[in-house]
């Protein structure tokens, strides 16, 4: 199987990349909305393709992007290098503290993160897996409070997280002066639980959106809905 991961308008090559290109990703890049932003803060990029879908959405953006894992981050650094829109993107090769810490003046109109979600479990088997898909006790802490001291007053933090966890995060918004504006809840079918939620949080308090977006309407059948939001990105559609 390839290693390449052919887009409409960019390709990710995610050879050496424990975490591979997943729905979770895709659904942030294509779900992510903000009013012509032009600073945005890609942590934890991965292969880069969250960033890259931005990129092409959003056409007068800078952005950042963040990878602790060093293979990942290189990868990331190729894949930017190679798409169009190469002169918009820039990988930082470290983790998202010390990203802030380096940089502490920096604010953006876009926050955007497909961050670990298992929180003290079993860790994956292999160290690039582990820091791709756990976190420790405080990481969640820690990335909320830093990303809200570089949200620009109306920026916007945008998360896919489990359930379990978005509980976890919407109590730290909170203490973090951080406020939840649009909860989408993912479903695999239109009968099944949501099981994962898409959280934007920002600045100013106002009435929650709550919307819902289910991936098939039956076994390997997408829905209508799902093609849509994915038509401009994926050659399947």
């Amino acid at each position: 199987m390839s290693d390449i991961f052919r887009f409409k308008q960019f390709n990710v090559n995610q050879a050496g990349c424990a975490m591979k290109i997943n729905t979770d990703g895709v659904l942030l890049g294509a779900l992510t909305m903000a009013d012509a932003p032009r600073t945005i803060l890609d942590i934890g990029t991965g292969t880069g393709v969250i960033a890259l879908m931005l990129a092409q959405r959003f056409n007068n953006c800078h952005i950042d992007a963040a990878e602790i894992d060093k293979t990942a981050a290189q990868t990331a650094k190729i894949n930017f290098a190679n798409a169009s829109f190469a002169e918009r993107l820039a990988l930082y090769p470290s983790s998202f503290k010390q990203f802030f810490t380096d940089h502490p003046n920096k604010r953006y109109d876009l926050i955007v993160s497909n961050p670990p979600f298992y929180i003290n479990s079993l860790e994956s088997p292999g160290v690039g897996k582990a820091l791709a898909k756990h976190a420790d006790n405080d990481f969640f802490e820690r990335l909320i409070y830093n990303a809200a001291g570089a949200l620009a007053a109306d920026g916007l933090l945008w998360l896919i997280l489990p359930l379990d966890t978005a509980k976890l995060v919407k109590t730290l918004a909170g203490v973090n002066q951080l406020h939840l504006q649009r909860n989408i809840n993912i479903h695999s079918y239109p009968e099944s639980a949501p099981h994962r939620e898409v959280l934007v949080f920002g600045k100013h308090q106002t009435l929650v959106q709550q919307t819902e977006l289910v991936i098939y309407d039956k076994p390997k059948h997408y829905t209508q809905q799902y093609q849509e939001l994915l038509k401009d990105f994926l050659t399947i559609f």
